[in-house]
């Protein structure tokens, strides 16, 4: 058994940490201090750290955190990551604290970007960093919207049942957005109540779901006839376009927001 935990950090971003009774991990410690001040409450020694691509806000407490963890930083090749001890890349397989993960390489919001994933007990989680949030995905900034959009479609071939554990608490925002693409989804409309309400209560709206995902989030339905529909006055020509290019508009009309 395991248990998954945010440690918010900055403005929303989550630290993510798996406790479980053969040891703990920490994915993407962009801040050491909140970590820090978490396990010291709580009694806890972190045994491992996990990075998905080398941005600051991912990385920025590797350093402070290692000295005291009791195995090893795991993470993309990348030189813009001090501290990394073991290199992963995609189709490798690493097993830490009773859990075993398959590596994913997911470029496009980052080149080195990865994503974990992890079966346990019927149980199907991924760790994806900026690659998909709730209700959108990352930004595209050092790779191809092809890659992106290859990128997505790796996760969604992942069990439906599998727990997203992204790195933003970015849920409201994206399903405004989400909204303007699809003002006819009665499914955006029940999620966004449900995040208004957590929000008030804060409630972080991480993990989603695969599940929920494709029917929610316009990054994941660009294959779906009714999304196609709803953006036809603005884009009249997407019925014939492709699926990787209705990706592609979309996420240059939520860059242009």
């Amino acid at each position: 058994m395991y248990n998954i935990t945010p440690i918010s950090a900055f403005n929303d971003n989550y630290i993510w940490l798996i406790q479980s009774d053969k040891g703990n991990v920490v994915i993407d410690p962009g801040d050491a201090e909140p970590v820090i001040k978490f396990c010291e409450k709580e009694n806890i020694i972190i045994d491992h750290i996990i990075i998905t691509h080398h941005h600051y806000d991912h990385t920025g407490g590797v350093l402070g955190l290692k000295k005291n963890i009791r195995g090893q930083v795991i993470g993309p090749k990348n030189s813009n990551i001090a501290g990394i001890d073991k290199f992963v890349r995609d189709g490798d397989k690493f097993s830490i604290i009773g859990l075993s993960f398959d590596v994913l390489e997911v470029p496009g919001h980052t080149l080195d970007h990865l994503a974990f994933f992890a079966s346990s007990n019927k149980r199907n989680i991924l760790f994806c960093g900026d690659t998909i949030f709730s209700g959108g995905c990352g930004r595209v900034f050092e790779g191809t919207f092809s890659q992106m959009y290859d990128s997505i479609c790796k996760l969604m071939d992942l069990p439906k049942n599998t727990e997203i554990y992204c790195a933003h608490e970015y849920t409201y925002s994206n399903l405004k957005f989400a909204l303007e693409v699809e003002p006819n989804n009665e499914n955006i409309k029940n999620y966004i109540n449900d995040v208004e309400i957590k929000s008030k209560q804060n409630i972080p709206t991480i993990p989603t779901t695969l599940e929920s995902e494709l029917k929610i989030n316009p990054f994941l339905r660009f294959n779906k006839i009714e999304l196609r529909e709803s953006m036809q006055d603005k884009y009249p020509n997407i019925n014939d376009a492709s699926s990787e290019k209705v990706f592609e508009i979309l996420r240059q009309w939520k860059d242009s927001l």
